[in-house]
């Protein structure tokens, strides 16, 4: 019953990503959706967000500082070769940020899906492996009070 009212209280926006058609995460629900340009403009507001991927079959996620690059690319930092680097080359992966006000639950989220790419520095370098995402969906959510 618990699980039904969280349910209830998320109202999931129509996916706004640039695959047309595509149904998104959660599907679509009753009110006006966020666009792609408010959804990454909240996006920008978080500094923190997490990283899904998978290690062996199975899923990870990882909490990671991120910025956004002009074109809404989610761009992270991390140790050439590390685990994280390892596991998304290449990879569609899953990138997600909110913010939700502790005391009614209220907030927004933003998921944004694509391919990762590791930019790797040079050897001599010394500097940290970049990894971009390349949005090819976003969705964006409001997070209504929760009804008791």
């Amino acid at each position: 019953m618990n699980a039904d009212r969280e349910a209830a209280s998320v109202q999931v926006e129509p996916p706004v990503g640039r695959r047309p058609g595509s149904a998104g995460p959660g599907g679509a629900g009753p009110g006006p959706g966020l666009d792609e340009a408010r959804a990454l403009e909240l996006l920008r507001r978080a500094g923190v967000g997490r990283v899904v991927y998978t290690v062996g079959a199975l899923p990870a996620v990882l909490p990671v500082r991120f910025r956004l690059d002009p074109l809404g690319g989610v761009l992270l930092s991390t140790v050439p070769g590390s685990e994280l680097a390892r596991a998304v080359d290449g990879a569609v992966i899953a990138f997600e940020a909110d913010e939700v006000d502790g005391a009614d639950g209220t907030g927004w989220c933003v998921t944004v899906l694509g391919r990762a790419e590791v930019r790797r520095p040079s050897p001599a370098s010394g500097a940290r492996a970049e990894i971009r995402i390349a949005p090819e969906l976003v969705v964006g959510r409001h997070l209504a009070p929760d009804a008791v």
